[in-house]
This record gives C-alpha cells, structure tokens and sequence, in this order.
C-alpha cells in the first residue's frame, strides 16, 4: 500500500508521533486539523480514525486518501460528531493558531474518553516568531513551560513535554523563512490557516525521496529530545473528571 507523501519536517514530527502512539495503543483516533491527510491514513491503519478538517480544498484531498486506504472518515467540523468520545485527541500544527489556545484544549479534553491522552504538536520558542509563522497564520509559537501550564489550566494531568528535530529542523525552518520573506503577507489570519495544510507538501512522486532523505536524520534526531524547533506534549485526562 501506498501512503502519502509526507513533507520533511513531518517526517521528523512523525518519527516521534508514531512512537508515541505505539505505546498508547489507543483503539480510538480523532485528530483536529487532519490537513491533506497524510499523518492522518497512517493513524487511520492504526486504530479507529476520525479526522476533522474545516478547509474544503485539503479536506477533499484528505477523504478520498482515507478512501484509498479504506479505513477512517473525515468530517468539515466538531458539530458532526454528536456525543463520540475517543481514546486519543491528535491536534498537529493546529494550537498555534487558536487564539484561545485554553477554550480550544478544554474542548479537546471533552472529546476524550475518562483516561484518554490527547498528543499535540506546536512549533517551539516564542523568540523564533517569524516571517514562516506569520504566513500560514500562526498567532503565537510555545515555549515548553508555557504550553504545559495551558494543558493544565484545561484540566490534562500527567502532562509530558519534548523537542524534536534537531538539526534538520532548523535547517528547514531557516529555508521557509527566507520562502516566507519573499512572499505576499497581504493575507488574514483565517486565509493563512485555511491555505497552512496545503503549503510545503510534496508531490507523491517524492514521497520516496523526503522518506529516505531525512531517515538519517530521524535517527539522529531521537538522541537529543530536548533540542529542536518543534514541540510534542502529550497529557490525560483525568479518570475522575466529570464530563462537561
């Protein structure tokens, strides 16, 4: 089977994602943000996958490569999930552009099952803000204290924090700032975080090369889990929690 091609950099946020979700072995997937699709076929094969996408360009793209693999289902919004509670919530690259980052975990924590995790990926350091960030319509970047205090303020326990993917990762975001540079700003934040998922990927005819290319440095990478431009948090929810 043929997968989608996935872009370097999520290459190197896959390589810690799927592990983490390995060990979870969750039997339920919902990810918010599920872009073109790409991570979220690879979690589709894994466990039960419901992927929301509100962008009709990416989410086309991303429901017929469900299709392909004939597992999961893509849905426009939270609203056509009725009362579905899952053993995961995967949010990768979405935080960053909520502004209330707090109300939007607090939702997440809802859509969990007593005991579940939700996984969340966000691009690192507040100092690093720049013209990439603004481009595809980030309202802020995290440092690691900042985005564990937010998972707590939500009601997460258990709350794990790591950087991944040094050094490649700098290398790439460098080349998307100069990109970004270059580029028209004109766009609204809502613009740029409906076009986000469809930047910077791939065409399937590379999938081949970004996988083997940046294998090296995935390995690498595992050997320095609190170097790098990009930050994973996992957390629980409480098995005691009452639900909202």
């Amino acid at each position: 089977m043929s997968l989608p091609p996935l872009s370097p950099n999520a290459w190197l946020r896959y390589d810690v994602i799927s592990r983490i979700v390995d060990e979870l072995r969750p039997g339920s997937v919902l990810e918010y943000g599920a872009g073109q699709g790409a991570v979220g076929t690879r979690l589709a094969l894994r466990a039960d996958y419901v992927g929301v996408e509100p962008d009709p360009v990416s989410a086309a793209v991303a429901r017929q490569r469900l299709a392909d693999v004939g597992r999961g289902r893509l849905l426009a919004g939270d609203d056509e999930l009725n009362e579905e509670r899952f053993d995961l919530v995967c949010a990768f690259e979405v935080l960053e552009h909520i502004d209330d980052d707090v109300g939007a975990l607090r939702q997440w924590l809802d859509r969990l099952r007593p005991g579940g995790s939700v996984l969340l990926t966000v691009p690192a350091y507040q100092r690093r803000y720049s013209a990439a960030d603004r481009m595809v319509g980030h309202v802020r970047r995290y440092d690691p204290p900042l985005l564990a205090h937010r998972l707590r303020e939500a009601g997460f326990t258990d709350v794990d924090g790591r950087l991944y993917g040094f050094p490649l990762g700098h290398l790439l975001e460098t080349g998307r700032n100069i990109l970004a540079g270059r580029k028209d700003e004109a766009a609204t934040v809502a613009e740029a975080t409906g076009r986000s998922g469809r930047v910077y990927q791939p065409p399937p005819s590379l999938g081949p090369v970004t996988a083997a290319a940046t294998w090296p440095f995935r390995v690498a990478a595992r050997a320095f889990p609190q170097r790098g431009v990009g930050l994973i948090a996992s957390a629980r929810r409480p098995v005691s929690l009452a639900a909202r």
